[in-house]
Protein backbone atom coordinates (compact mmCIF):
# COMPACT_ATOMS: atom_id res chain seq x y z
CA UNK A 1 0.00 0.00 0.00
CA UNK A 2 1.64 3.32 -0.89
CA UNK A 3 2.24 6.16 1.37
CA UNK A 4 -0.04 9.03 0.85
CA UNK A 5 3.05 11.56 1.61
CA UNK A 6 0.49 13.76 3.56
CA UNK A 7 1.76 17.54 2.84
CA UNK A 8 3.24 15.48 -0.46
CA UNK A 9 2.21 14.21 -3.77
CA UNK A 10 1.85 10.17 -3.14
CA UNK A 11 5.09 8.00 -4.56
CA UNK A 12 4.36 6.39 -8.04
CA UNK A 13 3.90 2.60 -7.16
CA UNK A 14 5.39 1.35 -10.48
CA UNK A 15 8.13 3.91 -10.08
CA UNK A 16 11.71 1.84 -9.98
CA UNK A 17 14.18 1.89 -7.46
CA UNK A 18 15.92 4.55 -9.20
CA UNK A 19 18.22 5.92 -6.42
CA UNK A 20 19.78 2.21 -5.16
CA UNK A 21 18.69 2.88 -0.99
CA UNK A 22 18.15 -0.63 -0.91
CA UNK A 23 21.40 -1.53 -1.68
CA UNK A 24 22.84 0.81 0.87
CA UNK A 25 21.15 -0.97 3.70
CA UNK A 26 24.01 -2.62 5.26
CA UNK A 27 25.67 -4.64 7.84
CA UNK A 28 29.23 -4.29 7.09
CA UNK A 29 29.71 -5.60 3.15
CA UNK A 30 26.38 -7.68 3.64
CA UNK A 31 23.16 -6.03 2.31
CA UNK A 32 20.01 -6.61 4.80
CA UNK A 33 17.84 -8.81 1.62
CA UNK A 34 20.78 -11.52 1.98
CA UNK A 35 20.49 -14.83 3.80
CA UNK A 36 22.96 -14.19 6.27
CA UNK A 37 19.78 -11.88 7.77
CA UNK A 38 17.58 -14.23 9.67
CA UNK A 39 13.98 -12.59 10.77
CA UNK A 40 13.42 -11.85 14.29
CA UNK A 41 10.04 -11.05 16.24
CA UNK A 42 9.28 -7.63 16.58
CA UNK A 43 6.64 -6.07 18.65
CA UNK A 44 4.28 -3.25 17.38
CA UNK A 45 5.20 0.30 19.05
CA UNK A 46 1.07 0.21 19.38
CA UNK A 47 0.04 -3.48 19.18
CA UNK A 48 -3.21 -5.26 19.45
CA UNK A 49 -3.20 -5.95 23.03
CA UNK A 50 -4.30 -3.29 25.79
CA UNK A 51 -1.86 -1.73 28.04
CA UNK A 52 -1.32 -3.27 31.48
CA UNK A 53 -3.49 -1.77 34.49
CA UNK A 54 -7.12 -1.25 35.03
CA UNK A 55 -9.23 -2.58 32.66
CA UNK A 56 -12.64 -1.79 32.63
CA UNK A 57 -14.97 -5.13 31.37
CA UNK A 58 -18.07 -4.38 29.43
CA UNK A 59 -20.37 -5.47 26.43
CA UNK A 60 -18.72 -7.50 23.73
CA UNK A 61 -17.75 -5.84 20.31
CA UNK A 62 -14.97 -4.90 17.44
CA UNK A 63 -15.25 -1.58 17.55
CA UNK A 64 -15.81 1.46 19.98
CA UNK A 65 -18.87 2.71 21.17
CA UNK A 66 -17.80 6.68 21.06
CA UNK A 67 -14.98 6.87 18.77
CA UNK A 68 -14.49 10.74 17.60
CA UNK A 69 -14.63 9.81 13.95
CA UNK A 70 -17.93 7.72 14.53
CA UNK A 71 -16.65 4.70 11.99
CA UNK A 72 -19.59 2.99 12.55
CA UNK A 73 -21.23 2.52 9.19
CA UNK A 74 -25.15 3.50 7.91
CA UNK A 75 -27.12 5.11 9.94
CA UNK A 76 -24.57 5.32 12.63
CA UNK A 77 -22.15 6.99 10.74
CA UNK A 78 -24.67 9.50 9.32
CA UNK A 79 -26.20 10.46 12.74
CA UNK A 80 -22.22 10.88 14.30
CA UNK A 81 -20.18 12.78 11.66
CA UNK A 82 -19.04 15.54 14.40
CA UNK A 83 -15.11 15.84 14.73
CA UNK A 84 -14.30 17.02 17.92
CA UNK A 85 -16.78 14.05 19.47
CA UNK A 86 -13.39 12.48 21.67
CA UNK A 87 -13.22 9.01 22.97
CA UNK A 88 -9.75 7.42 24.71
CA UNK A 89 -11.12 3.99 24.27
CA UNK A 90 -12.08 1.08 22.27
CA UNK A 91 -13.43 -2.21 22.79
CA UNK A 92 -11.08 -5.49 22.15
CA UNK A 93 -12.36 -8.18 20.60
CA UNK A 94 -11.89 -9.64 24.82
CA UNK A 95 -14.57 -7.13 25.57
CA UNK A 96 -11.93 -5.24 27.54
CA UNK A 97 -11.93 -1.25 27.03
CA UNK A 98 -7.88 -0.55 25.96
CA UNK A 99 -6.77 2.85 25.06
CA UNK A 100 -7.66 3.82 21.43
CA UNK A 101 -5.63 4.35 18.58
CA UNK A 102 -6.87 7.94 18.45
CA UNK A 103 -5.29 8.39 22.27
CA UNK A 104 -1.97 6.83 21.10
CA UNK A 105 -1.67 9.42 18.14
CA UNK A 106 -3.22 12.12 19.86
CA UNK A 107 -0.09 11.88 22.53
CA UNK A 108 2.23 12.07 19.68
CA UNK A 109 0.37 15.08 18.34
CA UNK A 110 0.74 16.78 21.68
CA UNK A 111 4.69 16.00 21.96
CA UNK A 112 5.00 17.21 18.59
CA UNK A 113 3.41 20.56 19.07
CA UNK A 114 5.33 20.99 22.41
CA UNK A 115 8.18 20.95 20.58
CA UNK A 116 7.28 23.79 17.94
CA UNK A 117 5.95 25.87 21.02
CA UNK A 118 9.06 25.67 22.95
CA UNK A 119 10.82 27.14 19.99
CA UNK A 120 7.88 29.99 19.35
CA UNK A 121 8.62 30.72 23.04
CA UNK A 122 11.93 31.40 22.66
CA UNK A 123 12.52 33.11 19.23
CA UNK A 124 8.52 34.60 18.45
CA UNK A 125 8.87 31.94 15.38
CA UNK A 126 9.93 29.35 13.60
CA UNK A 127 13.40 30.67 13.09
CA UNK A 128 15.74 28.27 10.87
CA UNK A 129 19.24 27.28 12.91
CA UNK A 130 22.11 28.67 10.58
CA UNK A 131 24.23 26.02 8.68
CA UNK A 132 27.66 24.94 10.80
CA UNK A 133 29.67 25.10 7.81
CA UNK A 134 33.21 22.61 7.95
CA UNK A 135 36.10 22.56 5.70
CA UNK A 136 35.19 20.49 2.46
CA UNK A 137 31.38 19.94 3.50
CA UNK A 138 29.39 22.55 2.25
CA UNK A 139 29.43 21.35 -1.62
CA UNK A 140 28.77 18.07 -0.87
CA UNK A 141 25.82 18.94 1.21
CA UNK A 142 24.01 21.60 -1.41
CA UNK A 143 24.32 18.04 -3.65
CA UNK A 144 22.74 15.89 -1.33
CA UNK A 145 20.11 18.51 -1.41
CA UNK A 146 20.03 18.96 -4.94
CA UNK A 147 19.36 14.91 -5.47
CA UNK A 148 16.97 15.18 -3.18
CA UNK A 149 15.04 18.14 -5.32
CA UNK A 150 15.68 16.30 -8.33
CA UNK A 151 13.83 13.13 -6.94
CA UNK A 152 11.16 15.07 -5.90
CA UNK A 153 10.65 16.63 -9.28
CA UNK A 154 10.73 13.35 -10.98
CA UNK A 155 7.88 11.72 -8.75
CA UNK A 156 6.09 14.43 -7.45
CA UNK A 157 6.14 17.28 -10.36
CA UNK A 158 3.14 19.63 -8.49
CA UNK A 159 4.52 19.25 -5.28
CA UNK A 160 7.53 19.92 -6.35
CA UNK A 161 6.17 23.42 -8.76
CA UNK A 162 4.51 24.41 -5.67
CA UNK A 163 8.01 24.22 -3.28
CA UNK A 164 9.26 26.70 -5.36
CA UNK A 165 7.44 29.41 -3.24
CA UNK A 166 9.13 28.56 -0.16
CA UNK A 167 12.15 30.10 1.03
CA UNK A 168 15.69 28.07 -0.09
CA UNK A 169 15.95 26.86 3.65
CA UNK A 170 12.80 25.52 3.91
CA UNK A 171 12.33 23.63 0.44
CA UNK A 172 15.24 21.92 0.71
CA UNK A 173 14.41 20.50 3.57
CA UNK A 174 10.92 19.39 2.85
CA UNK A 175 12.61 17.44 -0.26
CA UNK A 176 15.14 15.95 2.18
CA UNK A 177 11.62 14.61 4.13
CA UNK A 178 10.11 13.79 0.80
CA UNK A 179 13.22 11.51 -0.51
CA UNK A 180 13.26 9.65 3.09
CA UNK A 181 9.83 8.92 2.81
CA UNK A 182 9.33 7.55 -0.52
CA UNK A 183 12.64 5.58 -0.03
CA UNK A 184 11.14 3.72 3.21
CA UNK A 185 7.78 3.19 1.37
CA UNK A 186 9.39 1.60 -1.13
CA UNK A 187 11.22 -0.61 1.28
CA UNK A 188 7.72 -2.21 1.07
CA UNK A 189 5.96 -1.25 -1.69
CA UNK A 190 8.55 -1.23 -4.37
CA UNK A 191 10.05 -3.51 -7.05
CA UNK A 192 12.78 -4.81 -4.40
CA UNK A 193 10.13 -5.35 -1.53
CA UNK A 194 9.35 -9.35 -1.60
CA UNK A 195 13.31 -9.40 -0.25
CA UNK A 196 12.53 -6.83 2.97
CA UNK A 197 12.32 -8.95 6.17
CA UNK A 198 11.77 -7.28 9.34
CA UNK A 199 15.04 -7.50 10.37
CA UNK A 200 15.91 -5.28 7.13
CA UNK A 201 13.03 -2.63 8.74
CA UNK A 202 15.31 -2.90 12.08
CA UNK A 203 18.20 -1.98 10.73
CA UNK A 204 16.62 0.99 8.79
CA UNK A 205 15.62 2.22 11.88
CA UNK A 206 18.63 2.19 13.22
CA UNK A 207 20.24 4.19 10.46
CA UNK A 208 17.57 6.78 11.24
CA UNK A 209 18.96 7.09 14.25
CA UNK A 210 22.49 7.67 13.48
CA UNK A 211 21.40 10.51 11.00
CA UNK A 212 19.25 12.35 14.00
CA UNK A 213 22.60 12.02 15.86
CA UNK A 214 24.39 13.58 12.93
CA UNK A 215 25.72 10.52 11.49
CA UNK A 216 23.92 9.58 8.02
CA UNK A 217 25.20 6.68 6.11
CA UNK A 218 24.85 8.29 2.80
CA UNK A 219 24.20 11.73 0.89
CA UNK A 220 20.60 11.09 1.00
CA UNK A 221 21.00 10.37 4.35
CA UNK A 222 23.31 13.66 4.71
CA UNK A 223 20.50 16.14 3.10
CA UNK A 224 17.89 14.69 6.45
CA UNK A 225 20.46 14.76 8.93
CA UNK A 226 21.03 18.57 8.04
CA UNK A 227 17.40 19.33 8.16
CA UNK A 228 16.25 17.49 11.37
CA UNK A 229 19.64 19.69 12.79
CA UNK A 230 18.25 22.54 11.63
CA UNK A 231 14.27 22.58 12.22
CA UNK A 232 12.31 21.48 15.79
CA UNK A 233 11.95 18.09 13.65
CA UNK A 234 11.12 14.95 16.07
CA UNK A 235 12.16 11.16 15.59
CA UNK A 236 8.86 9.81 17.28
CA UNK A 237 7.19 10.17 13.41
CA UNK A 238 10.04 8.84 11.92
CA UNK A 239 9.85 5.45 13.66
CA UNK A 240 6.38 5.66 13.21
CA UNK A 241 5.99 5.34 9.37
CA UNK A 242 8.58 2.30 9.52
CA UNK A 243 6.57 0.88 12.02
CA UNK A 244 3.68 1.00 9.46
CA UNK A 245 6.39 -0.77 7.06
CA UNK A 246 6.01 -3.43 9.74
CA UNK A 247 2.47 -3.64 9.77
CA UNK A 248 2.05 -4.18 6.05
CA UNK A 249 4.88 -6.89 6.30
CA UNK A 250 2.34 -8.73 8.93
CA UNK A 251 -0.70 -7.45 8.51
CA UNK A 252 -3.63 -7.99 5.00
CA UNK A 253 -6.98 -7.17 7.37
CA UNK A 254 -7.75 -4.67 10.05
CA UNK A 255 -10.84 -5.73 12.01
CA UNK A 256 -12.36 -2.34 12.39
CA UNK A 257 -11.83 1.16 11.98
CA UNK A 258 -9.77 2.07 15.50
CA UNK A 259 -6.81 -0.46 13.81
CA UNK A 260 -6.70 1.03 10.08
CA UNK A 261 -6.76 4.50 11.91
CA UNK A 262 -3.45 3.31 13.08
CA UNK A 263 -2.24 2.00 10.40
CA UNK A 264 -3.35 5.75 8.63
CA UNK A 265 -1.24 7.61 10.91
CA UNK A 266 1.87 5.38 10.87
CA UNK A 267 2.27 5.52 6.95
CA UNK A 268 0.42 9.07 6.23
CA UNK A 269 -0.70 11.01 9.02
CA UNK A 270 2.87 10.91 10.34
CA UNK A 271 4.03 12.96 7.30
CA UNK A 272 2.32 16.13 8.71
CA UNK A 273 3.98 15.56 11.87
CA UNK A 274 7.20 15.64 10.35
CA UNK A 275 6.51 18.30 7.93
CA UNK A 276 4.89 21.66 9.81
CA UNK A 277 8.25 22.27 11.72
CA UNK A 278 9.11 22.91 8.19
CA UNK A 279 6.31 24.28 7.02
CA UNK A 280 6.17 26.88 9.82
CA UNK A 281 2.88 28.08 11.73
CA UNK A 282 1.52 31.91 10.04
CA UNK A 283 3.22 34.78 12.34
CA UNK A 284 -0.85 36.42 12.54
CA UNK A 285 -2.42 32.78 13.09
CA UNK A 286 -4.33 32.96 16.10
CA UNK A 287 -4.85 28.76 16.09
CA UNK A 288 -2.90 26.69 18.36
CA UNK A 289 -0.26 24.85 17.70
CA UNK A 290 -1.94 21.42 18.39
CA UNK A 291 -5.06 22.39 16.21
CA UNK A 292 -2.10 22.42 13.32
CA UNK A 293 -0.86 19.33 14.02
CA UNK A 294 -4.29 18.09 14.57
CA UNK A 295 -5.39 19.54 10.97
CA UNK A 296 -2.39 17.58 9.44
CA UNK A 297 -3.00 14.60 10.92
CA UNK A 298 -6.11 14.95 9.46
CA UNK A 299 -4.78 15.13 6.20
CA UNK A 300 -2.63 12.76 6.23
CA UNK A 301 -5.94 9.81 7.35
CA UNK A 302 -7.54 11.76 4.72
CA UNK A 303 -5.17 10.77 1.83
CA UNK A 304 -4.33 7.43 3.28
CA UNK A 305 -8.40 6.41 3.11
CA UNK A 306 -8.73 7.52 -0.17
CA UNK A 307 -5.75 5.93 -1.54
CA UNK A 308 -7.38 2.92 -0.27
CA UNK A 309 -10.45 3.52 -1.47
CA UNK A 310 -8.86 4.25 -5.33
CA UNK A 311 -6.85 0.83 -4.53
CA UNK A 312 -9.46 -1.99 -3.42
CA UNK A 313 -9.24 -3.71 -6.34
CA UNK A 314 -4.85 -3.04 -6.39
CA UNK A 315 -4.35 -4.24 -3.36
CA UNK A 316 -7.04 -7.34 -3.63
CA UNK A 317 -4.89 -8.74 -6.46
CA UNK A 318 -2.39 -8.51 -4.06
CA UNK A 319 -4.18 -10.38 -1.19
CA UNK A 320 -4.56 -7.50 1.19
CA UNK A 321 -8.02 -5.68 2.37
CA UNK A 322 -7.54 -2.02 4.00
CA UNK A 323 -11.45 -1.67 4.77
CA UNK A 324 -12.64 -2.34 8.23
CA UNK A 325 -14.09 -6.14 8.25
CA UNK A 326 -16.95 -5.44 10.90
CA UNK A 327 -18.02 -2.62 8.69
CA UNK A 328 -17.76 -5.24 5.35
CA UNK A 329 -19.90 -7.59 7.59
CA UNK A 330 -22.39 -5.17 8.69
CA UNK A 331 -22.90 -3.84 5.15
CA UNK A 332 -23.39 -7.83 4.29
CA UNK A 333 -20.40 -7.96 2.41
CA UNK A 334 -17.06 -10.53 2.27
CA UNK A 335 -13.80 -10.91 1.54
CA UNK A 336 -14.87 -12.68 -1.47
CA UNK A 337 -17.24 -10.00 -2.55
CA UNK A 338 -13.97 -8.02 -2.65
CA UNK A 339 -12.11 -10.45 -4.66
CA UNK A 340 -14.48 -11.12 -6.53
CA UNK A 341 -15.03 -7.58 -8.15
CA UNK A 342 -18.60 -7.26 -7.40
CA UNK A 343 -20.26 -3.95 -7.81
CA UNK A 344 -23.46 -4.01 -6.05
CA UNK A 345 -25.70 -2.01 -4.73
CA UNK A 346 -24.53 -2.94 -0.99
CA UNK A 347 -21.07 -1.90 -2.26
CA UNK A 348 -22.07 1.05 -3.68
CA UNK A 349 -23.60 1.72 -0.28
CA UNK A 350 -20.81 0.74 1.60
CA UNK A 351 -18.23 3.30 -0.56
CA UNK A 352 -20.96 5.74 -0.15
CA UNK A 353 -20.30 5.78 3.90
CA UNK A 354 -16.44 5.59 3.16
CA UNK A 355 -16.25 7.85 0.99
CA UNK A 356 -18.44 10.30 3.36
CA UNK A 357 -15.89 9.61 6.17
CA UNK A 358 -12.73 10.77 4.09
CA UNK A 359 -14.40 13.90 3.28
CA UNK A 360 -14.88 14.64 6.82
CA UNK A 361 -11.37 14.23 7.36
CA UNK A 362 -10.64 16.48 4.71
CA UNK A 363 -13.18 18.83 5.83
CA UNK A 364 -11.13 18.76 9.71
CA UNK A 365 -8.18 19.28 7.36
CA UNK A 366 -8.72 21.96 5.53
CA UNK A 367 -9.27 24.28 8.72
CA UNK A 368 -5.59 24.25 9.24
CA UNK A 369 -3.70 24.36 5.75
CA UNK A 370 -4.45 28.56 6.23
CA UNK A 371 -2.91 28.81 9.54
CA UNK A 372 0.76 27.60 7.69
CA UNK A 373 3.39 30.22 6.74
CA UNK A 374 1.92 31.81 3.44
CA UNK A 375 5.27 30.52 1.30
CA UNK A 376 4.00 27.06 2.47
CA UNK A 377 0.45 27.03 1.92
CA UNK A 378 0.26 26.64 -1.90
CA UNK A 379 1.52 22.95 -2.17
CA UNK A 380 -0.52 21.62 0.27
CA UNK A 381 -3.45 23.67 -0.95
CA UNK A 382 -2.55 21.69 -4.49
CA UNK A 383 -2.11 18.17 -2.64
CA UNK A 384 -5.67 19.40 -0.84
CA UNK A 385 -7.75 20.06 -4.20
CA UNK A 386 -6.08 16.89 -5.96
CA UNK A 387 -5.98 14.63 -3.70
CA UNK A 388 -9.89 15.24 -2.83
CA UNK A 389 -11.05 15.07 -6.15
CA UNK A 390 -10.47 11.38 -6.50
CA UNK A 391 -13.50 10.70 -4.16
CA UNK A 392 -15.56 12.15 -7.20
CA UNK A 393 -13.80 10.47 -9.66
CA UNK A 394 -14.67 7.33 -7.67
CA UNK A 395 -18.16 8.19 -7.64
CA UNK A 396 -18.37 8.97 -11.32
CA UNK A 397 -17.23 5.42 -11.69
CA UNK A 398 -20.26 4.14 -10.23
CA UNK A 399 -18.07 3.24 -7.22
CA UNK A 400 -16.33 0.47 -9.17
CA UNK A 401 -12.70 0.46 -7.51
CA UNK A 402 -11.85 -2.43 -8.81
CA UNK A 403 -11.14 -2.23 -12.02
CA UNK A 404 -11.67 0.92 -12.95
CA UNK A 405 -8.77 3.09 -11.42
CA UNK A 406 -9.85 6.85 -10.23
CA UNK A 407 -7.47 9.73 -11.28
CA UNK A 408 -7.62 13.47 -11.66
CA UNK A 409 -7.02 14.41 -14.99
CA UNK A 410 -4.34 16.81 -16.58
CA UNK A 411 -6.93 19.23 -17.45
CA UNK A 412 -8.28 19.06 -13.97
CA UNK A 413 -4.91 19.39 -12.25
CA UNK A 414 -4.02 22.09 -14.57
CA UNK A 415 -7.53 23.96 -13.21
CA UNK A 416 -7.09 23.03 -9.63
CA UNK A 417 -2.69 24.59 -9.30
CA UNK A 418 -4.20 28.42 -10.40
CA UNK A 419 -6.84 27.80 -7.69
CA UNK A 420 -4.71 26.30 -5.06
CA UNK A 421 -2.35 29.39 -5.18
CA UNK A 422 -5.21 31.88 -5.13
CA UNK A 423 -6.26 30.15 -1.64
CA UNK A 424 -2.56 29.88 -0.45
CA UNK A 425 -2.84 33.73 -0.61
CA UNK A 426 -5.64 34.20 2.15
CA UNK A 427 -4.00 35.21 5.32
CA UNK A 428 -5.62 33.36 8.18
CA UNK A 429 -8.89 34.42 10.11
CA UNK A 430 -9.02 36.07 13.60
CA UNK A 431 -12.30 34.12 13.43
CA UNK A 432 -10.99 30.58 12.81
CA UNK A 433 -12.72 27.61 14.68
CA UNK A 434 -8.72 27.08 15.44
CA UNK A 435 -8.60 30.14 17.31
CA UNK A 436 -6.85 30.12 20.53
CA UNK A 437 -9.09 30.51 23.59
Amino acid sequence: MSVALLWIVPPNKEASNSFGFLESIRDGNRSLDSPWFIPRDQNLIFNDRPKKGRRQRCNSGSSGADLRYSYLGGSGMESRTNFPIFSSMVVNPTGEMAVSSEQKVYDVVLKQAALVKKQLRSSGELDVKPDIILPGTQSLLSEAYDRCGEVCAEYAKTFYLGTMLMTPERRRAIWAIYVWCRRTDELVDGPNASHITPTALDRWESRLEDLFQGRPFDMLDAALSDTVAKFPVDIQPFKDMIEGMRMDLRKSRYRNFDELYLYCYYVAGTVGLMSVPVMGIAPESQATTESVYKAALALGIANQLTNILRDVGEDARRGRIYLPQDELAQAGLSDEDIFMGRVTDKWRSFMKDQIKRARMFFDEAEKGITELSSASRWPVWASFLLYRQILDEIEANDYNNFTRRAYVSKAKKIVALPLAYARSLVRPSRTTSLVKA
